[in-house]
């Protein structure tokens, strides 16, 4: 029983499809699994043994009877302390909404639910999800796979570290700038940025509403194309067939590959050899307004961020960790006239992007430029800390500015994760490109 929890969720599915998993059983050896774990309460704010295993009855009875509401029916996963759950406490990774208790699910996971999804409970986070590092003095910090000392990559570490660890099938995030894609980069997951208002914020703990998406963290590709269904209530695109022969991409060089860790560039760099030689075509891209559009990041986003969390913030500012306040406030600094300008110039960089990208199968580079930093350096020096972080969001942060659909792969080195950028609403192409990608860089 072991060995199920390092299964795909896809292949978990298929086995309670053939009678060989009880969903039961699968569900008491990943709760088993989290109880007994030395990172337990780093990683779950809290484990819902009662409705995991309800829920888990359930689908054994849909299996016994040939009933089963979809693949992943019986599955366990986990979820980002920021999406509602009826009864448990939602609290975003923040003592200022401590004991916040919903008196219902987030509409996604009310999807996922009726698609028969097991809730294993809540993981850790950025604190209000305003961090790409996962760094979370107040609540908890994850670590990361590879170096208990290192960050995990946030905002959605616990979502992560929960299927690194085994502690998960798949771990449901959200991605605002990279929340999504830098830990599942940096702990070796596949990572799926949705575009903007495709999926439900209904039930979501907001950051910044014109930027928020909801995404999975998984063990493949097929995974993540199955979820992406899921939280939507359907089946999921089907893969097969996916191939790169014929396929054309951008090598994105503006900013994108600026400072790369060695590592980083060395690991990149095989990538895009092993995708050619699967016969892909790659081109050097140079998007020049995309440096004019990553210098609005600080007006768009916290302008947003604080305006939604002002009154909460200022009523007991020091409830949060000094970093994070900083940050939110920040965005007081900016007027009306600022944001308004900054929006008006950003949808006309990212008409530009869509010239500029509109040839290419999918746009290529390195999902973080950095590997994980150390959490003690992170919480003593205030320099090291707003470095980290810019540039872990730094190439994620492309995707959201551009209103794109993103998918980020491990490469096989650790913590180095390649990021495929797709045309916004196109999340389906971009899964089929990344089935063909997974097969290349296995």
């Amino acid at each position: 029983m072991q060995e199920w929890l390092t299964q795909t969720a896809a292949n978990l599915g298929r086995g309670i499809e053939a009678g060989d998993i009880c969903p039961v059983a699968l569900t008491k050896t990943y709760l088993d699994a989290i109880d007994e774990h030395p990172h337990r309460d780093r990683i779950y704010t809290v484990v819902t043994h009662d409705r995991a295993l309800a829920e888990a009855e359930a689908a054994k009875a849909r299996a016994a009877n040939g009933q089963r509401l979809s693949l992943l029916d019986g599955v366990p996963i986990s979820w980002k302390d920021l999406f509602d759950s009826a009864s448990i406490a939602t609290e975003s990774g923040s003592d200022l909404l401590a004991n916040r208790i919903p008196d219902r699910d987030a509409l996604v996971l009310r999807s996922a639910t009726a698609m028969g999804a097991v809730c294993l409970g809540k993981t850790h986070m950025s604190e209000l999800a305003f961090s790409g590092l996962g760094l979370n003095p107040v609540k908890a910090t994850p670590p990361c796979i590879h170096d208990d000392a290192a960050a995990p990559g946030g905002s959605s570490s616990g979502a992560a570290t929960s299927v690194a660890f085994g502690l998960a099938a798949c771990g449901i995030g959200s991605d605002t700038g990279g929340s999504v894609r830098i830990p599942a980069a940096w702990n070796d997951l596949v990572g799926l940025k949705t575009t903007s208002g495709r999926i439900s914020l209904e039930g979501v703990v907001p950051l910044c509403l014109k930027f928020d998406t909801v995404g999975p963290l998984t063990r493949s590709v097929e995974d993540a194309a199955l979820y992406l269904g899921m939280l939507e209530g359907s089946h999921g695109s089907d893969l097969r067939g996916a191939t790169l022969a014929g396929k054309r991409f951008a090598d994105l060089w503006t900013v994108a590959q600026q400072d790369l860790a060695p590592e980083i560039a060395s690991a990149y760099s095989k990538a895009l050899e092993q995708l050619r030689a699967a016969g892909a075509e790659i081109i050097p891209l140079e998007v020049p307004v995309l440096e004019e559009a990553m210098a609005l990041s600080a007006v768009l986003f916290t302008s947003e961020a604080y305006g939604l969390w002002k009154d909460v913030i200022e009523a007991a500012p020091d409830l949060m960790f000094p970093e994070i306040l900083e940050r939110f406030r920040s965005g007081a600094g900016f007027s009306g006239p600022d944001y308004v300008a900054a929006w008006a110039k950003l949808e006309q960089f990212r008409m530009d992007w869509d010239l500029a990208t509109a040839g290419f199968d999918g746009i290529l580079c390195p999902t973080s430029p950095i590997l994980p930093p150390n959490v003690a350096r992170l919480q003593s020096d205030h320099d090291y800390y707003i470095h980290s972080n810019l540039m872990a969001l730094r190439n994620t942060r492309i995707g959201n500015l551009m209103g794109l659909c993103a998918l980020t792969l491990p490469t096989g080195v650790p913590s180095c994760g390649l990021q495929i950028l797709g045309q916004p609403d196109c999340e389906e192409a971009l899964l089929r490109i990344g089935a063909a990608v997974e097969r290349a860089l296995a």
